[in-house]
Order: structure tokens, then sequence, then C-alpha cells
């Protein structure tokens, strides 16, 4: 690939910024400084430094984003603050896999791997995912039973049996809810055709991914190596 755009893909600086710095003899390519920035370098084989430093190319990032309430899961939006908003990293062609509403939070998970995002969240593949949820109402034996079975949520096909575990009962109940699928306002929904209202949603997991606990919301990091190899994992075999 190009030099300068190997080195803006690793967040060095803008292509024009770049094209500054090999010209300027800040750039090294096996220890050559009089490189140009069309040079086609081959990353993993050629030594390339930046100030002395050796810059080691990522085809892909994994982010780790624990969303809070309000912001909303898109690259752009005129009206509200964005995941990609709080993302620090000059690459264009990161998203967030999947989408969480605006008032939901937990964890997001950010990448330009379109293979993996795939993975997670064709509807084929039964990726599971993990919510705690506030609800206004009392969560009974029988709603467990009912989100087992599958809800009617309006849709032309019932919800997929989802499983529900309640934490805390009374007027006010505190639950976790596993679902396989990303329908709209799916939990909400499910949770209306029982007669009970959603007050607040978080995610906790996704497949083997689960929220760091000792993110803020708002925060990010990046996924570590056994995270990842989890994630990439055969559905077949357990990390």
């Amino acid at each position: 690939m190009r030099l300068d755009k190997m080195l803006s893909d690793m967040q060095i600086g803008t292509r024009n910024e770049v094209k500054k710095y090999i010209k300027s003899g800040q750039i090294s390519v096996n220890g050559n400084h009089r490189v140009a920035p069309e040079l086609k370098v081959h990353p993993g084989e050629d030594t390339i430094l930046f100030r002395g430093k050796e810059i080691c190319y990522e085809a892909y990032e994994y982010y780790m984003f624990y969303k809070p309430k309000g912001c909303v899961t898109a690259r752009n939006d005129n009206l509200h603050k964005t995941v990609m908003d709080y993302i620090d990293s000059k690459r264009k062609d990161l998203s967030p896999v999947g989408r969480l509403d605006r008032d939901t939070t937990g964890l997001l998970l950010v990448t330009n791997d379109g293979m993996l995002s795939h993975k997670l969240l064709s509807p084929a593949k039964h990726v599971e995912k993990t919510y705690e949820a506030r609800i206004r109402g009392r969560v009974t034996k029988e709603d467990v039973l009912l989100f087992q079975e599958g809800l009617d949520i309006g849709d032309e096909t019932p919800a997929k049996p989802a499983k529900l575990t309640v934490l805390k009962e009374g007027e006010e109940s505190l639950v976790h809810v596993a679902v396989t699928e990303g329908r709209y306002h799916q939990i909400k929904r499910m949770f209306h055709a029982v007669g009970k209202e959603v007050l607040s949603l978080k995610r906790l997991s996704m497949g083997s991914l689960k929220l760091d606990s000792t993110l803020k919301p708002g925060e990010y990091r990046k996924l570590t190596k056994e995270e990842l190899l989890c994630l990439k994992m055969p559905e077949d075999i357990e990390c």
C-alpha cells in the first residue's frame, strides 16, 4: 500500500500532514529517509520509522465502548452526540457493531472489521446479547415462561425465545434478559407485551464480550488479544 495512506491509517496525521513529514525527512523506510508519499510499502516486512519510532500497521482496530445515555449509535448526527464523537481515531472506516437506542447504555463494539461485524449481527449466528433492565411492575415467573416461549411483539413473526432472569422483584423489578435477535426496540416491546414498562436498559454482553466494569459511560478501550480471539472463535467452540 502507499506509504502516505499507511501512515494516515495509523493516525500519524492527515494525508497532507504525512506528506510534510515525509518531505522533511521525518519518515524512513528500511533506513532510507529519501522516500516519496506514493512509495509502495509492505507492512510487516518493511521497517517504517517516524521520528525514530517504528510504526506497526494494524489493518483492523477493535474498541469496547461504554455507550452513555443520550448518545446516538451512528457515525454522524446533526442533533446529538454520536458514538464516533467519543472515539479518538483518525480512521474513517470505524463503525459501531449494531445499534443501541439513544436512551440505552452499555456495551458497544466499534471496529472496521466487516467480517466480524457480520458474524455478530447475522440472525443465522444466534449471537446472544445480555441486558440489565429496570422494569416498572412486578416481573413474575409467568413472565419468565412467556419470554422462554417467544412473545408476539406485533411483527409478522413472534420474537424468538429469550432468557429472563429476575434479580429483584417488586413494584420496580431488576432483571437480566438475553436475546439472540436485534429487532427495533425489541426488549421494550417484549415487556410491553406482558404489561410492563422498561425504565432503563443497559447492555452487559455481546457473545463472549463483556462490558469492562472499570469503564465509565463515555469511556472506551482497545480489546485485549484474548477478547478478540474469543469473539472470532467458531460458534461450536466455547472460549
